[in-house]
């Protein structure tokens, strides 16, 4: 087990999340940083797709009791056991007792906390995520919670650092609804504080329709970038809702970079636009 000491801002159990469901209404979900969850579990010497802590900006920090090995990747952070100050991004042992602290992100939002055997909560839908949209899953971490760990599997591996790629969009279903639809290419965005694990708020001009009628809710995806009546752009990612009211102007086809934009980072779009 381990026991919530400080909890953070938003700190949840997530693994790679619950596709497939999309037709009951039930988005994946996941980690939002996929290659850095990855990497935490092979550090801890877990599969992939173990469940770990996933923190927001804040850190979290934890009492474990048994002895473990912990990792964190994703957003760099200070880490300490026992207030000792230990390896980010490395396989750390971490004796029965002890509190292992993750610190604020210094650069990045989110941080992943792997733990040898994974984060053992009974799995809904085949995940053990935590839907912070339609609340499935295991609650956001409270100060004082205990959540079991699994058996601990072959030995911590060093993983591969690939950093992702470029932010790249299809445009459509209905860039035809907007006035100029390469100026999603053209404007340099600004992730706005408003953004969550649902969607990524972007400022900056708004995009100007060209159609002005109202649209039925119709299926959206993972990425997909969705115009609300602003005209700002809004990127689903991993707890986005099934079906959407708004224009959708493209898909970007991998969200993994936004994962760790900050309030206030620039974000740019490229194709191919067709």
């Amino acid at each position: 087990m381990i026991e919530v000491v400080r909890a953070g801002p938003l700190t949840t159990v997530q693994d790679l999340g619950r596709p497939g469901f999309a037709h009951l209404g039930v988005p994946r979900s996941g980690a939002l940083d996929q290659p850095a969850l990855r990497r935490a579990n092979r550090l801890a010497g877990n599969p992939g797709g173990a469940a770990a802590l996933e923190t927001t900006v804040g850190g979290c920090a934890v009492r474990v009791r048994r002895d473990t090995v912990v990792a964190v990747t994703g957003a760099r952070a200070r880490v300490r056991v026992d207030r000792a100050e230990v390896a980010f991004g490395a396989a750390v042992p971490v004796p029965a007792g002890a509190v292992l602290d993750v610190g604020p992100a210094r650069a990045g939002v989110r941080s992943y906390v792997a733990f040898a055997g994974g984060v053992a909560v009974e799995p809904v839908l085949g995940s053990r995520s935590t839907d912070t949209l339609s609340g499935l899953g295991p609650p956001p971490l409270a100060d004082g919670m205990t959540l079991p760990l699994g058996t601990p599997g072959a030995a911590p591996a060093a993983p591969d650092l690939a950093e992702p790629g470029e932010l790249v969009v299809t445009l459509g279903p209905r860039d035809d609804w907007f006035a100029d639809p390469d100026a999603l290419f053209t404007t340099d965005w600004t992730v706005s504080p408003l953004s969550n694990r649902v969607g990524l708020r972007l400022s900056g001009p708004p995009l100007r329709r060209a159609e002005q009628r109202e649209l039925p809710s119709e299926g959206v995806v993972l990425g997909a970038v969705q115009v609300p009546a602003d005209g700002r752009p809004l990127v689903f990612l991993a707890d986005h809702p099934t079906t959407g009211g708004y224009p959708v102007i493209g898909v970007v086809a991998d969200v993994t970079p936004l994962a760790q934009a900050r309030p206030g980072t620039t974000v740019r779009f490229h194709g191919p636009q067709r």
